[in-house]
């Protein structure tokens, strides 16, 4: 048996590209990140004043993709939505039976959650579509600040629907007050 090589175990330098290289710059953290998630329990609760009958968590799930699994899903959902508008393909069967697709406005993303290997794929498949990604950092909290948005412990991603809700309404005034090299994460 030969020796192993530790390859793995050299640094490895970020390229200008890489959305972790960015995530420092690009966090939302301190008074903006309290701004923030002010501004969205608030406009969660108006929306919930209008949600009829329906339970708390049944209504949260229908506005936000919680969850690394779930933002993941509907990204490439939308990704290849957009691919079969652009081929002009018939829907098979099996696109009939799924659930109508909601796309996302923006995603929340806890910047300092371990290990980053778990959602650093997010920011590389919301660039095609041109969703911004926000990035939440607490020190070390940015999981548990973004789960209780939700009624949740911890959530590391978030997905916030397009629905025309009070929600939108104040996600568009929040991205659209901050400078875009600030607050949002794209890829052309």
């Amino acid at each position: 048996m030969g020796k192993k090589r530790s390859s793995s175990l050299r640094p490895v330098k970020a390229s200008k590209g890489d959305p972790q290289s960015e995530v420092s710059s690009n966090c939302y953290e301190g008074e903006r990140l309290d701004h923030l998630l002010v501004q969205l329990t608030k406009s969660i609760e108006s929306a919930k004043l209008s949600k009829g009958e329906l339970p708390d968590k049944m209504w949260i799930k229908q506005q936000f993709a919680i969850g690394v699994n779930d933002v993941t899903r509907v990204l490439e959902r939308m990704i290849q939505a957009e691919a079969d508008c652009q081929s002009k393909k018939e829907h098979s069967n099996i696109n009939l039976r799924r659930a109508p697709l909601v796309p996302l406005q923006a995603v929340l993303l806890a910047a300092d959650c371990n290990p980053r290997r778990l959602t650093k794929h997010i920011p590389s498949l919301a660039s095609p579509m041109q969703i911004p990604v926000i990035f939440v950092k607490d020190n070390k909290r940015g999981s548990l600040r973004l789960g209780e948005l939700v009624m949740l412990k911890t959530a590391m991603a978030i997905g916030i629907k397009v629905k025309g809700s009070i929600i939108n309404e104040a996600i568009d005034e929040l991205l659209s007050s901050q400078p875009p090299e600030i607050s949002l994460q794209t890829h052309d």
